[in-house]
């Protein structure tokens, strides 16, 4: 029998309050995206998040980190940044599912 290391997986950056979350701050499991508004996956991941998010709202937080792979989707930057500034006004999350 082989013994191995279990190495338990962390995030270079920790989660915190510059964050965009949704769901609860003490939740036991968090989800992290680095997301790409133009990326067809995804926008298909969208919906599927948002059910978990409402079936599991205790349960589970989620966590959107821009990530615009601007090489390949030239207008995924452009809608990070008007997210931003929806997010200047307490409207992340709004802009957020609109663009999706």
């Amino acid at each position: 029998m082989t013994s191995r290391t279990y190495h338990a997986p962390r995030l270079v950056k920790p989660v915190g309050p510059t964050d965009h979350m949704r769901g609860a701050h003490d939740a036991p499991v968090t989800l992290v995206e680095y997301g790409d508004y133009q990326c067809p996956f995804c926008g298909a991941a969208h919906p599927t998040v948002k059910e978990i998010l409402d079936l599991e709202p205790n349960t589970v937080r989620f966590v959107f980190r821009h990530f615009p792979i601007t090489t390949i989707h030239p207008f995924a930057e452009i809608a990070a940044e008007a997210a931003e500034a929806a997010g200047a006004q307490r409207k992340f999350w709004a802009m957020h599912d609109w663009i999706y």
